[in-house]
Protein backbone atom coordinates (compact mmCIF):
# COMPACT_ATOMS: atom_id res chain seq x y z
CA UNK A 1 0.00 0.00 0.00
CA UNK A 2 1.59 3.85 -0.93
CA UNK A 3 2.44 5.54 2.00
CA UNK A 4 0.41 8.72 2.55
CA UNK A 5 2.39 11.98 2.87
CA UNK A 6 -0.30 13.26 5.29
CA UNK A 7 0.46 12.06 9.24
CA UNK A 8 -2.26 11.11 11.52
CA UNK A 9 -0.86 10.26 14.51
CA UNK A 10 1.76 11.80 16.24
CA UNK A 11 2.73 15.60 16.67
CA UNK A 12 6.16 17.52 16.52
CA UNK A 13 7.00 17.41 20.01
CA UNK A 14 11.10 18.50 20.31
CA UNK A 15 12.97 20.89 21.38
CA UNK A 16 16.31 22.50 19.40
CA UNK A 17 19.42 23.73 20.06
CA UNK A 18 21.89 24.53 17.69
CA UNK A 19 24.29 26.37 20.47
CA UNK A 20 27.96 25.88 21.26
CA UNK A 21 27.03 23.27 23.98
CA UNK A 22 25.81 21.07 21.14
CA UNK A 23 29.54 19.79 20.94
CA UNK A 24 29.18 18.00 23.93
CA UNK A 25 28.00 14.89 22.83
CA UNK A 26 30.45 13.31 20.62
CA UNK A 27 28.85 12.43 17.35
CA UNK A 28 32.02 11.12 15.74
CA UNK A 29 32.24 7.92 18.24
CA UNK A 30 30.92 4.65 16.43
CA UNK A 31 27.12 3.65 17.45
CA UNK A 32 26.89 1.33 20.10
CA UNK A 33 23.95 -0.61 18.47
CA UNK A 34 24.83 -0.24 14.81
CA UNK A 35 23.53 1.81 11.59
CA UNK A 36 21.19 1.47 8.54
CA UNK A 37 20.62 3.35 5.49
CA UNK A 38 17.32 3.77 4.65
CA UNK A 39 15.58 5.66 1.75
CA UNK A 40 11.86 7.33 1.36
CA UNK A 41 10.03 4.49 1.03
CA UNK A 42 11.41 2.06 2.62
CA UNK A 43 10.13 -1.07 3.79
CA UNK A 44 9.49 -2.80 6.04
CA UNK A 45 8.48 0.19 7.95
CA UNK A 46 8.51 0.76 11.04
CA UNK A 47 12.65 -0.31 11.07
CA UNK A 48 13.09 -1.38 14.42
CA UNK A 49 16.20 -1.22 16.77
CA UNK A 50 16.27 -3.24 19.95
CA UNK A 51 19.44 -1.16 21.99
CA UNK A 52 19.82 -0.48 25.58
CA UNK A 53 19.28 3.14 26.69
CA UNK A 54 20.48 5.10 29.06
CA UNK A 55 24.04 6.27 30.37
CA UNK A 56 25.75 8.10 32.66
CA UNK A 57 25.72 11.80 31.41
CA UNK A 58 22.73 13.95 32.28
CA UNK A 59 21.79 15.24 29.13
CA UNK A 60 20.10 18.87 30.82
CA UNK A 61 23.68 19.61 31.92
CA UNK A 62 24.65 19.69 28.14
CA UNK A 63 21.41 21.04 26.37
CA UNK A 64 19.41 23.16 29.05
CA UNK A 65 15.52 22.05 28.48
CA UNK A 66 16.53 17.96 27.14
CA UNK A 67 16.02 15.70 30.01
CA UNK A 68 17.26 12.20 31.01
CA UNK A 69 20.50 10.48 30.80
CA UNK A 70 22.39 9.65 27.91
CA UNK A 71 25.67 7.87 26.69
CA UNK A 72 28.50 9.33 24.87
CA UNK A 73 28.48 7.92 22.16
CA UNK A 74 25.42 7.44 19.86
CA UNK A 75 23.36 4.65 20.44
CA UNK A 76 22.40 4.34 16.88
CA UNK A 77 22.78 6.34 13.59
CA UNK A 78 20.38 6.33 10.51
CA UNK A 79 21.17 7.32 7.36
CA UNK A 80 18.53 8.72 5.33
CA UNK A 81 17.52 10.08 1.78
CA UNK A 82 14.54 11.81 1.82
CA UNK A 83 11.62 11.93 -0.08
CA UNK A 84 8.04 13.53 0.08
CA UNK A 85 7.19 11.67 3.94
CA UNK A 86 7.86 12.98 7.07
CA UNK A 87 10.40 10.97 9.71
CA UNK A 88 9.51 10.35 12.81
CA UNK A 89 11.77 8.82 15.88
CA UNK A 90 9.89 6.91 18.55
CA UNK A 91 11.08 4.85 21.49
CA UNK A 92 9.70 2.46 24.06
CA UNK A 93 10.46 0.32 27.29
CA UNK A 94 9.40 -0.44 30.58
CA UNK A 95 11.43 3.06 31.91
CA UNK A 96 10.57 6.37 31.35
CA UNK A 97 12.80 7.05 28.28
CA UNK A 98 13.69 10.34 26.23
CA UNK A 99 15.41 11.33 22.68
CA UNK A 100 18.42 13.20 21.65
CA UNK A 101 18.88 13.42 18.07
CA UNK A 102 21.80 15.26 16.23
CA UNK A 103 20.56 15.83 12.61
CA UNK A 104 21.89 16.28 9.33
CA UNK A 105 21.51 20.11 9.89
CA UNK A 106 23.99 19.69 12.58
CA UNK A 107 21.54 20.83 15.10
CA UNK A 108 20.30 18.95 17.91
CA UNK A 109 16.97 17.58 18.95
CA UNK A 110 15.24 16.82 22.05
CA UNK A 111 12.26 15.02 23.54
CA UNK A 112 10.51 13.82 26.69
CA UNK A 113 6.95 12.27 26.98
CA UNK A 114 5.97 13.82 23.26
CA UNK A 115 4.63 10.40 21.81
CA UNK A 116 0.54 9.93 22.44
CA UNK A 117 1.76 6.77 24.37
CA UNK A 118 2.67 7.32 28.59
CA UNK A 119 6.53 8.36 29.08
CA UNK A 120 7.62 7.56 25.55
CA UNK A 121 9.31 10.18 23.53
CA UNK A 122 8.87 11.46 20.01
CA UNK A 123 10.98 13.37 17.62
CA UNK A 124 9.12 14.43 14.17
CA UNK A 125 10.83 16.15 11.13
CA UNK A 126 7.85 17.29 8.95
CA UNK A 127 10.35 18.05 6.04
CA UNK A 128 13.50 15.77 6.96
CA UNK A 129 16.86 16.45 4.63
CA UNK A 130 18.74 13.82 3.38
CA UNK A 131 21.82 12.62 5.77
CA UNK A 132 22.69 11.03 8.99
CA UNK A 133 20.68 10.96 12.50
CA UNK A 134 22.19 10.05 15.20
CA UNK A 135 20.43 9.34 18.15
CA UNK A 136 20.70 8.76 21.33
CA UNK A 137 17.26 6.69 23.69
CA UNK A 138 18.17 8.25 27.49
CA UNK A 139 16.37 7.28 30.59
CA UNK A 140 14.52 9.53 32.63
CA UNK A 141 15.95 8.63 35.88
CA UNK A 142 19.91 7.34 36.68
CA UNK A 143 20.95 4.32 36.86
CA UNK A 144 21.73 1.10 34.98
CA UNK A 145 20.65 0.55 31.29
CA UNK A 146 17.25 -0.75 30.39
CA UNK A 147 16.23 -2.47 27.47
CA UNK A 148 14.08 -0.05 25.03
CA UNK A 149 13.19 -0.37 21.19
CA UNK A 150 13.87 2.57 18.94
CA UNK A 151 11.56 2.95 15.63
CA UNK A 152 11.87 5.35 12.70
CA UNK A 153 8.73 5.41 10.75
CA UNK A 154 7.59 7.65 7.74
CA UNK A 155 3.75 6.91 9.00
CA UNK A 156 3.07 7.45 12.70
CA UNK A 157 4.37 6.57 16.44
CA UNK A 158 4.69 2.86 17.15
CA UNK A 159 5.15 0.80 20.38
CA UNK A 160 6.25 -2.81 21.19
CA UNK A 161 2.77 -3.79 21.64
CA UNK A 162 1.55 -2.44 18.31
CA UNK A 163 3.95 -4.16 16.29
CA UNK A 164 3.37 -7.60 18.31
CA UNK A 165 6.51 -6.66 21.00
CA UNK A 166 4.44 -7.43 24.15
CA UNK A 167 5.86 -5.86 27.48
CA UNK A 168 8.62 -8.22 27.21
CA UNK A 169 9.93 -5.84 24.25
CA UNK A 170 10.36 -6.03 21.01
CA UNK A 171 12.37 -9.16 19.82
CA UNK A 172 13.84 -9.55 16.77
CA UNK A 173 12.49 -13.49 16.52
CA UNK A 174 11.24 -13.43 20.04
CA UNK A 175 13.82 -15.46 21.60
CA UNK A 176 16.91 -13.75 20.37
CA UNK A 177 17.67 -10.25 21.94
CA UNK A 178 20.13 -8.45 19.44
CA UNK A 179 20.12 -5.46 22.47
CA UNK A 180 22.40 -7.85 24.11
CA UNK A 181 26.14 -7.95 24.31
CA UNK A 182 28.27 -10.14 22.53
CA UNK A 183 29.07 -13.29 24.34
CA UNK A 184 32.37 -13.71 22.66
CA UNK A 185 33.48 -10.50 20.82
CA UNK A 186 32.52 -7.09 19.54
CA UNK A 187 34.45 -6.54 16.29
CA UNK A 188 35.01 -3.39 13.93
CA UNK A 189 36.42 -4.34 10.65
CA UNK A 190 36.77 -1.94 7.85
CA UNK A 191 37.17 -2.50 4.10
CA UNK A 192 40.57 -4.05 2.70
CA UNK A 193 41.26 -5.57 6.39
CA UNK A 194 43.82 -7.83 6.73
CA UNK A 195 44.48 -11.04 7.52
CA UNK A 196 41.53 -12.28 5.34
CA UNK A 197 39.94 -13.96 6.43
CA UNK A 198 39.29 -12.55 10.00
CA UNK A 199 39.05 -16.25 12.43
CA UNK A 200 37.44 -16.23 15.92
CA UNK A 201 37.73 -19.60 18.07
CA UNK A 202 34.39 -19.87 20.13
CA UNK A 203 31.76 -22.38 21.13
CA UNK A 204 28.62 -22.70 18.69
CA UNK A 205 25.12 -23.67 20.22
CA UNK A 206 22.72 -22.49 22.83
CA UNK A 207 19.10 -23.26 24.30
CA UNK A 208 17.27 -21.11 22.22
CA UNK A 209 15.61 -23.15 19.12
CA UNK A 210 16.64 -21.21 16.30
CA UNK A 211 13.45 -21.77 14.02
CA UNK A 212 11.04 -21.67 17.03
CA UNK A 213 12.48 -18.04 17.94
CA UNK A 214 12.46 -16.71 14.12
CA UNK A 215 8.82 -18.59 12.98
CA UNK A 216 10.11 -18.58 9.40
CA UNK A 217 7.72 -20.89 7.26
CA UNK A 218 10.48 -22.14 4.91
CA UNK A 219 12.19 -23.96 8.05
CA UNK A 220 15.66 -22.38 6.36
CA UNK A 221 16.31 -21.25 10.24
CA UNK A 222 17.80 -23.68 11.83
CA UNK A 223 19.96 -24.96 15.28
CA UNK A 224 20.41 -23.89 19.08
CA UNK A 225 21.97 -20.65 19.56
CA UNK A 226 22.23 -18.40 22.97
CA UNK A 227 19.97 -15.18 23.48
CA UNK A 228 22.70 -12.78 23.19
CA UNK A 229 24.65 -13.00 20.29
CA UNK A 230 28.04 -14.58 19.44
CA UNK A 231 29.46 -11.62 17.83
CA UNK A 232 28.93 -8.21 17.00
CA UNK A 233 30.46 -7.35 13.86
CA UNK A 234 30.90 -3.47 12.89
CA UNK A 235 31.82 -3.65 9.57
CA UNK A 236 33.31 -0.33 7.35
CA UNK A 237 33.48 -1.41 3.70
CA UNK A 238 31.33 -1.42 0.75
CA UNK A 239 32.82 -5.03 -0.88
CA UNK A 240 31.16 -8.19 -0.68
CA UNK A 241 31.46 -10.14 2.62
CA UNK A 242 31.73 -13.75 3.69
CA UNK A 243 30.70 -15.14 6.75
CA UNK A 244 30.87 -18.78 7.48
CA UNK A 245 32.08 -21.37 10.33
CA UNK A 246 34.87 -23.61 10.17
CA UNK A 247 35.15 -27.03 12.35
CA UNK A 248 34.04 -29.99 12.70
CA UNK A 249 31.20 -29.77 14.64
CA UNK A 250 27.24 -29.51 12.16
CA UNK A 251 27.00 -25.66 13.04
CA UNK A 252 24.74 -23.19 11.36
CA UNK A 253 24.15 -19.66 11.76
CA UNK A 254 21.38 -16.76 12.06
CA UNK A 255 22.52 -13.10 11.03
CA UNK A 256 20.72 -10.17 11.80
CA UNK A 257 22.30 -8.11 9.32
CA UNK A 258 23.11 -3.90 8.96
CA UNK A 259 19.26 -3.71 6.80
CA UNK A 260 17.17 -5.07 10.28
CA UNK A 261 16.72 -8.81 8.15
CA UNK A 262 17.61 -11.61 9.33
CA UNK A 263 19.94 -14.60 7.45
CA UNK A 264 20.20 -18.04 7.98
CA UNK A 265 22.34 -20.99 7.26
CA UNK A 266 22.54 -24.72 7.77
CA UNK A 267 25.56 -27.04 5.64
CA UNK A 268 26.80 -24.05 2.85
CA UNK A 269 30.44 -25.87 3.31
CA UNK A 270 29.13 -29.56 4.39
CA UNK A 271 28.34 -29.58 7.87
CA UNK A 272 29.77 -25.76 8.05
CA UNK A 273 27.51 -22.50 7.56
CA UNK A 274 28.10 -19.85 5.28
CA UNK A 275 26.19 -16.72 4.24
CA UNK A 276 27.26 -13.96 1.98
CA UNK A 277 26.26 -10.17 1.72
CA UNK A 278 26.85 -8.64 -1.27
CA UNK A 279 24.91 -5.47 -1.39
CA UNK A 280 24.74 -2.24 1.17
CA UNK A 281 27.33 -4.61 3.25
CA UNK A 282 28.65 -1.58 5.53
CA UNK A 283 27.17 -2.01 9.31
CA UNK A 284 26.54 -4.05 12.25
CA UNK A 285 26.00 -7.57 11.96
CA UNK A 286 24.80 -9.60 14.86
CA UNK A 287 26.27 -12.96 14.30
CA UNK A 288 24.51 -16.45 16.28
CA UNK A 289 26.49 -19.18 15.89
CA UNK A 290 24.40 -22.42 16.24
CA UNK A 291 24.54 -26.33 16.20
CA UNK A 292 22.31 -27.91 14.21
CA UNK A 293 21.81 -30.44 17.47
CA UNK A 294 22.00 -29.76 21.27
CA UNK A 295 24.98 -29.08 23.04
CA UNK A 296 27.76 -26.78 22.53
CA UNK A 297 30.43 -27.49 20.18
CA UNK A 298 33.56 -25.85 19.30
CA UNK A 299 34.33 -24.27 16.17
CA UNK A 300 35.82 -21.26 14.34
CA UNK A 301 33.81 -18.21 12.57
CA UNK A 302 35.72 -17.02 9.98
CA UNK A 303 34.99 -13.54 8.15
CA UNK A 304 36.19 -12.97 4.23
CA UNK A 305 36.24 -10.47 1.33
CA UNK A 306 37.51 -12.94 -0.72
CA UNK A 307 35.25 -15.62 -1.04
CA UNK A 308 32.85 -18.12 0.68
CA UNK A 309 35.00 -20.81 2.94
CA UNK A 310 38.27 -19.28 1.82
CA UNK A 311 41.01 -20.64 4.10
CA UNK A 312 44.77 -19.74 3.51
CA UNK A 313 46.20 -22.82 4.50
CA UNK A 314 44.07 -24.96 1.76
CA UNK A 315 44.62 -22.75 -1.32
Amino acid sequence: MMKSATLTAGVFAAALFAGPTALAQDFTEPPSFGRVTLSAGFTPDPYVRNLTAGGSIRAQDRFSDCRGYIANAPDFSVNYTSGSFPLIFTADSDADTTLVINGPDGRWYCDDDGAESPLNPLVRFSNPSSGRYDVWVGTYTSGSGMPATLFVSEVGEFTRDSVGGGSGGYDYGGGLDISLAARFADITLNGGFLPDPYQLRLTAGGSVSVSDALEYGSGSCRGYVTREPSVELDYNGYGSLYIYTDGDADTTLAINGPDGQWYCSDDEIDTDAGIEFNNSTRGVYDIYVGTYSQGDRQTTLMISEIEMGYRPSRK
